[in-house]
Formats: C-alpha cells, structure tokens, sequence
C-alpha cells in the first residue's frame, strides 16, 4: 500500500482525532479541539501537525512534531508518531518520524523526545531508530459511572471551593498557580510558563477545558490548589492536572478537589475519567489509588541526541 506523508489539513482533523483514539484510548481527542490546537500553536514551538494518508486519501497515522520552546534549555525537539493499529506495519510510522525529524533539527533541536507505549513492539521499534528509553508515564481509568468514590467532605476552615467559572472575569491567579505546580512537575522536561496572555489564549480558552467541574481550593482568598477538568462531550472525562501550590502542600487539598470535581463529573453525566502520572510521582499515584484508577497502559518516553 502506498502511503504519504503530508502536512495537516483542517479537513483531517476527524481523521487525526479517530487514529489518536485508536492508538490511544486513554486520552481525549476531538475534531474541534485539534484544529483549535493548531490554530493556537505557539510560533516559537515551530510546531507541524503531520498525517499519514493511504492511497484513497484515509489517514492512518498522525505525528505531532515541534520544539519544546518552553523548556528552560534550548535545543529540545518531540516527535510523537500514532499509527492506527489497523494500519500497523505499513512504514507509516517511519515515514512521519523521519519527516518530523527533519522539521525539528533544521530548527535547533539536538535532542529528541517520542513517546512509545511499554510493549514490545513499539520499544522495539523506538530502539531501532536510535531511541533510548528514558521515563515512563501511567495511564490511568476509572469507571466513574460504577466507582465508589471517597464521600464529599467539607472543606476544613478557611479553606473555600470554587470552579474555574468563578475566575471568569481574571484568570491569572489559575495562572500563577498552573505555572508554580508545573515548575516541578516530574519529567524529562522542565517547563517556565511566563506567557500570561498565550495560557490564557490556549489553555483557559481551550475546547476540552470544562471549568465548570475545574474545581479551585481557596485557602484565606488565595488559590491553593486546582484539579483542571477536561471533558469531550462523550461522556469521557480527563485530568488535565491536578497541583498544590508548595505553600499548601502536606493538607489533602489536591484530594480534596480532584474528589470534588469527580463527584462534579459524574453528576453531569461522565462515565468515564482519565488521568496521566509520572511513575515516580507517588503522591498523585497514591491519590489516585485510593480513588479506584487502574493502570490501562504505559508509556515510555524515550530520546535521542543528534548533531
């Protein structure tokens, strides 16, 4: 079968999203929030949606390929390649990381990142093309609709719970406090969010974002802790992250809003939720145990240094 690879089209963006749910089902993937991303792109990510087409114009691959231009150092590129595994073993995966590759290193990056689920296959494949394993990633699921979920507490004194709907007016204090629980969030990469007016532009007016089950703890007027909600009208619900700013850490308040927001969630009709840790982050995993998730899947984050 012959297969091309191509720059996206806003015509593909079914197409990208049922290979993205095909290859992986444990995150959320929309129509309108992909063209929304790649509209929204921050031009010093250089970021190139990538398809890959068969000969009848179907898609049966995507890549996402651009440079981590919020890393606290330069040179940092990522190529994650998803194949529809109807369409596995035709070269489409190859062909897209090769041209995301390309696309990266003739701007700057020296180091490359690619995620690749933890099965043979796909390690296998990473490996053979020069990658390297580095850390890995849970994937988590709750069946919302049958979970036996903690009971709703009151929140200690001075302690208030908000949605993300009651900063409607000023977002920067969700702001703020995204950018301090980010700054030390474990992975490969690090991340300085600065840009106020791109958060707000990308991240607060999102299509995924739900900020009516977002659910903020306020500790004596000031946000402490937040469980960002997203949601996909299909009945499928996501952690977007779940952070305590480091004043606050050590009182159950990122419990206490993800509890929140999953009862939120389930009231308004979610069966099922997703969340993504870090296997060393064990504060989150605990959480999430005691939650009922269940490992679905994982993901190995594996790297190349080039030049």
């Amino acid at each position: 079968m012959t297969v091309i690879v191509r720059d996206v089209r806003t015509e593909d963006a079914e197409g990208f999203a049922r290979v993205r749910r095909a290859a992986l089902p444990f995150m959320l993937a929309t129509a309108e929030q992909l063209v929304f991303d790649w509209a929204h792109a921050h031009p010093d990510s250089h970021y190139r949606p990538l398809v890959a087409v068969s000969a009848d114009g179907t898609v049966i691959g995507t890549a996402q390929v651009g440079i981590a231009h919020d890393a606290p150092e330069p040179g940092i590129g990522y190529v994650n390649v998803y194949v529809d595994p109807a369409h596995a073993g035709l070269g489409a995966g190859t062909l897209l990381l090769r041209a995301g590759e390309e696309h990266v290193a003739e701007r700057g990056a020296r180091t490359l990142y690619t995620w690749a689920l933890d099965e043979p296959r796909n390690r296998t494949w990473a490996e053979r093309r020069g990658y390297a394993p580095s850390r890995s990633a849970y994937f988590l699921r709750l069946d919302l609709a049958a979970a036996e979920l903690p009971p709703l507490q009151e929140p200690p004194a001075g302690v208030e719970l908000l949605t993300a709907e009651d900063f409607a007016d000023d977002p920067r204090p969700l702001f703020e406090l995204d950018a301090v629980t980010t700054a030390d969030e474990p992975g490969d990469v690090g991340v300085e969010m600065d840009d106020f007016a791109h958060w707000r532009e990308t991240t607060w007016s999102h299509p995924l974002l739900d900020r009516t089950l977002t659910t903020v703890a306020v500790v004596d007027g000031v946000p402490a802790a937040f469980s960002a909600a997203q949601t996909d009208g299909l009945g499928r619900y996501a952690s977007g992250m779940t952070g305590t700013a480091p004043a606050f850490r050590g009182r159950g308040l990122a419990k206490l809003v993800k509890n929140t927001s999953l009862h939120r969630a389930r009231a308004a009709g979610c069966v099922e939720a997703f969340t993504g840790n870090d296997t060393g982050n064990e504060p989150m995993l605990a959480i999430n145990k005691q939650f009922g998730y269940e490992i679905g899947a994982v993901e190995v984050r594996h790297v190349r240094t080039i030049g």
